[in-house]
């Protein structure tokens, strides 16, 4: 654990500018922040609550960049699904609220784990989900309830809450991946600011850290859509992945 203040700000703010970077190039930002706060003394359920904080103005810009889209689907659609994202998205904030500090602290390498599996997965996962005709119609009824179950996931942890989605859609016959990725973006932003206004209310920020992080996730998110042309996705992949085992096994030794 780091004691010195400004290491650990130092720490913070390059974990999170990189975050920003990650999340506008391929996802997975919540690798870095997470492990960043609780490196630095933050106990892990105020760590969670402040890295979705940290990394939460990103899903504004994403949506206003696919305004486009979203005003093709019927609103009453539209409303449906931000009422479930909401609804989920504060369901996981208080459910992460009343996780007992010892257990969340035992479940976090697994839950990194399991996110960063997902990352790596996440195009096989696309392509296996993206069926049509009669076998996607036939799972459009599980869409709402699936969209519920991946928003309490969301709110109680981030990772990899953008893969899940995407696949969600893709299986339940969103065949146009603009639209879908449209959606994915539009219900992070509700559930995150959402469990997010949960964690404020309860008093589980960090806000020192929270609030220099969430400059610094800002300016790296800003330059990462102006980068993500010209750097090439599958080594960001790579190191998504290879940063998300990395910090799944410091966080099962510790």
């Amino acid at each position: 654990m780091l004691t010195d203040p400004w290491t650990s700000s130092l720490l913070l703010a390059s974990a999170a500018f990189a975050a920003g970077i990650l999340n506008a190039v391929a996802g997975g930002g919540s690798f870095l922040t997470l492990p960043a706060l609780v490196f630095t003394g933050v106990p892990p359920i105020m760590a969670n609550a402040t890295s979705a904080l940290a990394v939460s103005p990103g899903y504004l810009g994403s949506t206003l960049g696919f305004r486009a889209e979203l005003r093709q689907l019927p609103l009453l659609r539209l409303k449906r699904e931000m009422a479930i994202a909401a609804f989920g998205g504060l369901l996981g904030a208080l459910l992460l609220l009343v996780t007992p500090a010892r257990v969340f602290s035992g479940i976090v390498p697994w839950l990194l784990l399991f996110a960063t599996l997902l990352f790596a997965l996440g195009p096989v996962i696309a392509r296996r989900a993206s069926g049509t005709g009669a076998g996607a119609r036939a799972l459009d009824r599980w869409r709402e309830p699936g969209l519920l179950l991946t928003a309490i996931y969301g709110g109680y942890f981030n990772g990899g809450l953008g893969i899940l989605l995407m696949a969600l859609y893709a299986a339940t016959g969103e065949s146009h991946i603009n639209t879908a990725n449209a959606l994915k973006n539009l219900n992070s932003l509700i559930l995150s600011w959402l469990s997010v206004a949960a964690f404020v209310v309860a008093g589980a920020i960090a806000w020192r850290e929270g609030l220099l992080m969430m400059v610094a996730a800002t300016l790296g998110g800003f330059l990462g859509a102006r980068w993500s042309k010209r750097l090439p996705v599958q080594w960001i992949r790579i190191g998504i992945i290879s940063t998300g085992l990395v910090m799944s096994a410091l966080f099962f030794v510790r």
